[in-house]
């Protein structure tokens, strides 16, 4: 039972901040998309995006790998590496990207313990180095809408198998209002709605809308 005189207006320790996390992005390249079946793939691409802006908003660090970009999968997402020009893209021959050591190198410098993934495959190149981070005592968090699989069943089942060895599940839109907050953070609310203009379908027509007739701090 709750001590009821210790109850306070403050967050959970739990929650994303944009001190506490780093975002990683693994595979989003086209031949990892053209095997992808476990949803649309447009949408995918625009969750994918819509994360990355999330982080750079958010000055959240960020570690982008590809695997076997010259010789097989190809580049990363353009509209990915457009976000982060100045990037260094990790490229592995490793599935498994917490077997390479110049990515577990990136993220170890990053200095969070929060780690927020999306990828593809997610049965493949999300669930591994997902529980192999939990192994190591991190907090995980997979981003599944911007994540895919080869058929619906292998996506879910990896996020059925990455949930029972404690990873949790969450979208791009919840990482990034998770981020905010707080609608009162000036400094990020015109950007935050921006990118929910841009990414976040309805939600961001809705937001159109309402600011079309309440003004230009209309929350979100």
């Amino acid at each position: 039972m709750a001590d009821i005189a210790q109850v306070t207006a403050s967050p959970s320790p739990d929650l994303l901040t944009p001190d506490n996390c780093a975002v990683l992005f693994v595979d989003h390249q086209p031949q990892m998309f053209f095997g992808t079946g476990s949803g649309d793939r447009t949408a995918i691409i625009n969750s994918t995006v819509g994360l990355a802006k999330a982080a750079k908003v958010f000055d959240v660090p960020v570690v982008l790998s590809t695997v076997a970009a010259e010789s097989f999968s190809g580049p990363i997402l353009p509209q990915l590496a457009d976000v982060f020009p100045e990037q260094k893209i990790i490229d592995r021959t490793t599935m498994n990207a917490w077997e390479d050591p110049a990515f577990v190198e990136a993220v170890k410098a990053t200095g969070r313990e929060k780690l927020v993934i999306a990828g593809l495959w997610t049965e493949v190149c999300v669930v591994l180095p997902v529980l192999s981070a939990i192994a190591q005592d991190y907090e995980v968090y997979v981003v599944t809408d911007a994540s895919g699989g080869v058929s619906p069943q292998a996506h879910e089942h990896a996020v059925q198998r990455m949930i029972q060895g404690g990873a949790v599940p969450v979208t791009w839109v919840q990482v990034l209002l998770e981020l905010q907050r707080d609608w009162a953070r000036g400094e990020t609310y015109v950007p935050v709605t921006d990118v929910v203009k841009e990414h976040g379908g309805t939600y961001g027509l809705g937001l159109v809308y309402a600011q079309a007739f309440i003004g230009g701090h209309a929350a979100g």
